[in-house]
Protein backbone atom coordinates (compact mmCIF):
# COMPACT_ATOMS: atom_id res chain seq x y z
CA UNK A 1 0.00 0.00 0.00
CA UNK A 2 1.25 3.48 -1.04
CA UNK A 3 -0.80 6.21 0.25
CA UNK A 4 0.03 9.59 1.59
CA UNK A 5 -1.72 10.99 4.58
CA UNK A 6 -3.36 14.15 6.45
CA UNK A 7 -0.76 16.64 7.94
CA UNK A 8 1.00 15.10 11.16
CA UNK A 9 -0.16 11.26 10.67
CA UNK A 10 2.62 9.61 11.43
CA UNK A 11 3.13 10.94 14.74
CA UNK A 12 1.46 7.90 16.70
CA UNK A 13 3.57 5.58 14.63
CA UNK A 14 6.80 7.18 15.28
CA UNK A 15 5.62 7.37 19.11
CA UNK A 16 5.21 3.49 18.91
CA UNK A 17 8.54 2.79 17.13
CA UNK A 18 10.07 5.33 19.94
CA UNK A 19 8.58 3.88 23.34
CA UNK A 20 9.25 0.17 21.75
CA UNK A 21 12.88 0.86 21.47
CA UNK A 22 13.32 3.10 24.70
CA UNK A 23 14.65 5.96 22.46
CA UNK A 24 15.61 8.57 24.94
CA UNK A 25 18.27 11.68 25.66
CA UNK A 26 21.50 10.59 24.60
CA UNK A 27 20.02 7.56 22.17
CA UNK A 28 22.23 7.35 18.80
CA UNK A 29 19.73 6.30 16.35
CA UNK A 30 19.74 5.62 12.42
CA UNK A 31 17.15 6.78 10.46
CA UNK A 32 17.25 4.89 7.22
CA UNK A 33 15.39 6.22 4.59
CA UNK A 34 14.65 9.45 6.47
CA UNK A 35 12.67 11.12 3.71
CA UNK A 36 11.87 14.94 5.22
CA UNK A 37 13.06 13.95 8.73
CA UNK A 38 9.90 13.56 10.53
CA UNK A 39 10.51 10.78 12.64
CA UNK A 40 14.15 11.75 13.13
CA UNK A 41 12.37 15.22 14.16
CA UNK A 42 10.48 13.10 16.87
CA UNK A 43 13.41 10.92 17.96
CA UNK A 44 15.36 14.24 18.35
CA UNK A 45 12.46 15.73 20.11
CA UNK A 46 13.16 12.95 22.76
CA UNK A 47 17.24 13.76 23.16
CA UNK A 48 18.37 11.60 20.76
CA UNK A 49 21.67 12.08 18.62
CA UNK A 50 20.26 11.53 15.26
CA UNK A 51 21.75 10.56 11.82
CA UNK A 52 19.76 9.78 8.61
CA UNK A 53 19.90 8.78 5.31
CA UNK A 54 18.14 8.97 1.94
CA UNK A 55 18.87 8.57 -1.70
CA UNK A 56 16.78 11.55 -2.49
CA UNK A 57 19.16 15.03 -1.79
CA UNK A 58 15.96 17.25 -2.09
CA UNK A 59 14.18 14.85 1.15
CA UNK A 60 17.76 15.06 2.70
CA UNK A 61 17.75 18.43 2.54
CA UNK A 62 14.15 18.54 4.00
CA UNK A 63 15.34 16.60 6.67
CA UNK A 64 18.48 18.65 7.63
CA UNK A 65 16.34 21.55 7.61
CA UNK A 66 13.51 19.85 10.18
CA UNK A 67 16.59 18.46 12.63
CA UNK A 68 19.03 21.26 12.36
CA UNK A 69 20.56 19.22 15.04
CA UNK A 70 21.01 15.95 13.12
CA UNK A 71 23.42 14.66 10.36
CA UNK A 72 21.70 13.35 7.27
CA UNK A 73 23.54 12.22 3.92
CA UNK A 74 22.78 11.04 0.22
CA UNK A 75 23.02 7.27 0.45
CA UNK A 76 21.47 4.11 -0.05
CA UNK A 77 19.67 2.50 3.55
CA UNK A 78 21.95 -1.14 2.61
CA UNK A 79 25.28 1.33 2.95
CA UNK A 80 24.81 2.63 6.44
CA UNK A 81 27.44 5.34 7.46
CA UNK A 82 29.96 4.24 9.63
CA UNK A 83 29.94 4.05 13.15
CA UNK A 84 27.71 2.12 15.82
CA UNK A 85 24.09 3.12 16.65
CA UNK A 86 21.72 2.22 19.58
CA UNK A 87 18.99 1.77 17.62
CA UNK A 88 18.72 1.49 13.64
CA UNK A 89 14.86 2.37 12.11
CA UNK A 90 13.27 1.40 9.12
CA UNK A 91 10.03 3.34 9.15
CA UNK A 92 7.84 2.63 6.36
CA UNK A 93 11.32 1.77 4.11
CA UNK A 94 10.98 -2.03 3.55
CA UNK A 95 7.89 -2.02 1.23
CA UNK A 96 9.84 0.35 -0.99
CA UNK A 97 13.45 -1.41 -1.34
CA UNK A 98 14.17 -4.15 -3.21
CA UNK A 99 16.05 -6.01 -0.90
CA UNK A 100 14.26 -5.98 2.60
CA UNK A 101 16.09 -8.57 4.24
CA UNK A 102 19.67 -7.34 2.83
CA UNK A 103 18.54 -3.96 4.53
CA UNK A 104 17.39 -5.52 7.89
CA UNK A 105 20.91 -7.26 7.48
CA UNK A 106 22.83 -4.15 7.25
CA UNK A 107 20.67 -2.71 9.88
CA UNK A 108 21.43 -4.93 12.38
CA UNK A 109 25.42 -4.61 11.73
CA UNK A 110 24.36 -0.84 12.64
CA UNK A 111 22.87 -1.25 15.44
CA UNK A 112 22.18 -3.12 18.29
CA UNK A 113 18.21 -2.85 18.11
CA UNK A 114 17.20 -2.63 14.88
CA UNK A 115 13.06 -1.12 14.32
CA UNK A 116 11.10 -1.76 11.50
CA UNK A 117 7.55 -0.64 10.14
CA UNK A 118 4.78 -1.52 7.69
CA UNK A 119 1.56 -1.09 6.44
CA UNK A 120 -1.33 -3.75 7.68
CA UNK A 121 -2.93 -6.10 5.05
CA UNK A 122 -5.07 -3.72 2.68
CA UNK A 123 -8.54 -5.24 4.52
CA UNK A 124 -6.95 -4.09 7.36
CA UNK A 125 -6.66 -0.19 6.41
CA UNK A 126 -9.49 1.79 5.76
CA UNK A 127 -7.74 3.93 3.34
CA UNK A 128 -8.24 1.21 0.78
CA UNK A 129 -12.15 3.06 0.49
CA UNK A 130 -9.90 6.13 -1.54
CA UNK A 131 -8.65 3.89 -3.78
CA UNK A 132 -12.51 2.31 -4.49
CA UNK A 133 -13.93 5.86 -4.25
CA UNK A 134 -14.38 5.40 -8.24
CA UNK A 135 -15.47 2.00 -8.33
CA UNK A 136 -19.30 3.66 -9.95
CA UNK A 137 -17.12 4.98 -13.12
CA UNK A 138 -14.03 2.59 -13.28
CA UNK A 139 -15.48 -0.60 -12.12
CA UNK A 140 -14.29 -3.02 -9.42
CA UNK A 141 -10.66 -2.40 -8.60
CA UNK A 142 -8.64 -5.68 -8.11
CA UNK A 143 -7.15 -6.34 -4.88
CA UNK A 144 -3.61 -5.16 -4.52
CA UNK A 145 -1.01 -8.15 -4.08
CA UNK A 146 0.28 -5.93 -1.42
CA UNK A 147 3.75 -6.04 -0.08
CA UNK A 148 5.02 -9.35 1.61
CA UNK A 149 6.20 -6.87 4.53
CA UNK A 150 2.51 -6.20 5.67
CA UNK A 151 2.26 -9.66 6.24
CA UNK A 152 3.51 -10.53 10.01
CA UNK A 153 4.82 -14.12 9.35
CA UNK A 154 6.47 -12.98 6.36
CA UNK A 155 7.93 -9.94 8.01
CA UNK A 156 9.57 -12.28 11.04
CA UNK A 157 10.71 -14.42 8.25
CA UNK A 158 13.06 -11.71 6.74
CA UNK A 159 14.32 -10.53 10.21
CA UNK A 160 15.32 -13.94 10.72
CA UNK A 161 16.61 -14.29 7.43
CA UNK A 162 18.77 -11.25 7.86
CA UNK A 163 20.48 -12.50 10.70
CA UNK A 164 18.07 -10.89 13.56
CA UNK A 165 16.57 -12.36 16.62
CA UNK A 166 12.70 -10.71 16.60
CA UNK A 167 11.73 -9.53 20.07
CA UNK A 168 8.16 -8.13 19.51
CA UNK A 169 5.95 -7.35 16.68
CA UNK A 170 3.50 -4.98 17.70
CA UNK A 171 -0.03 -3.54 16.39
CA UNK A 172 -0.46 0.32 16.32
CA UNK A 173 -3.88 1.41 14.58
CA UNK A 174 -3.01 4.69 12.99
CA UNK A 175 -5.93 7.20 12.27
CA UNK A 176 -5.67 9.31 9.65
CA UNK A 177 -7.70 12.50 10.19
CA UNK A 178 -9.58 14.67 8.19
CA UNK A 179 -11.21 17.90 9.33
CA UNK A 180 -13.72 18.39 6.69
CA UNK A 181 -14.79 17.22 3.29
CA UNK A 182 -12.23 19.95 1.46
CA UNK A 183 -9.19 18.54 3.43
CA UNK A 184 -9.95 14.18 2.12
CA UNK A 185 -11.03 15.43 -1.52
CA UNK A 186 -8.86 17.87 -2.97
CA UNK A 187 -5.69 15.81 -3.00
CA UNK A 188 -8.18 12.75 -3.87
CA UNK A 189 -9.61 14.51 -6.70
CA UNK A 190 -6.29 15.12 -7.83
CA UNK A 191 -5.13 11.88 -8.29
CA UNK A 192 -4.59 10.23 -11.67
CA UNK A 193 -8.01 8.16 -11.39
CA UNK A 194 -10.11 11.18 -10.18
CA UNK A 195 -8.80 12.92 -13.26
CA UNK A 196 -9.48 10.29 -15.91
CA UNK A 197 -13.38 10.67 -14.39
CA UNK A 198 -13.58 14.35 -14.35
CA UNK A 199 -13.09 14.19 -17.86
CA UNK A 200 -16.51 12.60 -18.38
CA UNK A 201 -18.28 12.63 -15.52
CA UNK A 202 -19.80 16.11 -14.17
CA UNK A 203 -17.68 17.74 -11.34
CA UNK A 204 -20.56 17.84 -8.51
CA UNK A 205 -21.89 14.23 -9.51
CA UNK A 206 -18.46 13.24 -9.16
CA UNK A 207 -17.84 14.88 -5.57
CA UNK A 208 -20.79 14.00 -4.42
CA UNK A 209 -21.02 10.06 -5.18
CA UNK A 210 -17.79 10.09 -3.40
CA UNK A 211 -18.70 11.40 -0.53
CA UNK A 212 -21.45 9.05 -0.60
CA UNK A 213 -19.50 5.98 -0.82
CA UNK A 214 -17.01 7.70 2.08
CA UNK A 215 -20.42 8.41 4.26
CA UNK A 216 -19.33 5.52 7.34
CA UNK A 217 -16.45 7.43 7.95
CA UNK A 218 -17.84 10.32 8.60
CA UNK A 219 -17.59 11.87 12.26
CA UNK A 220 -20.42 13.77 14.08
CA UNK A 221 -18.64 17.03 13.68
CA UNK A 222 -18.52 16.69 9.98
CA UNK A 223 -14.94 15.54 9.57
CA UNK A 224 -13.64 12.38 8.24
CA UNK A 225 -11.21 9.65 10.04
CA UNK A 226 -10.01 6.19 8.37
CA UNK A 227 -8.46 3.90 10.96
CA UNK A 228 -5.29 1.84 9.17
CA UNK A 229 -3.18 -1.01 10.85
CA UNK A 230 0.44 -1.04 11.16
CA UNK A 231 3.03 -3.18 12.72
CA UNK A 232 6.27 -2.44 14.03
CA UNK A 233 8.78 -5.48 14.85
CA UNK A 234 12.21 -5.28 16.91
CA UNK A 235 14.84 -7.17 16.71
CA UNK A 236 18.14 -7.37 17.66
CA UNK A 237 21.32 -9.00 16.24
CA UNK A 238 22.05 -12.65 16.83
Amino acid sequence: MNVGGPHGWGAPLYAAVLDATAVGAGTRVLDLGCGAGLFARAAADRGARVTGVDLDPDAVALAAATVPEGTFTVRHAQDPPAGRFDVVAAVQLLMHVADPVAVLHRAGRAGGVVAATAWGRERECDVRVLADAFAPWLGPRRPARGSPVSEPARLRAMAERAGLSVERQAEVVVPFDYADEDELLVPLLASVPARAVARRVDPAILRATVLERLEPYRSEHGGYRLRNLFRVLVARSR
